[in-house]
């Protein structure tokens, strides 16, 4: 296992919580939708460390603190 993949599954992992937390609606979906976006990134980066997947991780934080606004 890489560093990149324990990093991103910490970022999953916190962000399914997050979404479990909100009630039902729109911020709720794009919670879970972020989770999502960390649980592919860390499969990605177990399989190969790749720096690509910096970009994707800083789209997914936009959007993360989007939603807590």
């Amino acid at each position: 296992m890489s560093d990149a993949y324990d990093y991103f599954r910490e970022h999953a992992v916190t962000a399914v919580r997050k979404a479990r937390a909100l009630p039902p609606g729109r911020p709720k979906q794009k919670q879970r939708t972020v989770a999502r976006v960390y649980h592919l990134l860390s499969k990605e980066a177990a399989l190969a460390p790749n720096i690509h997947h910096l970009e994707d991780f800083r789209a997914a934080r936009r959007l993360e603190h989007q939603i807590r606004r």
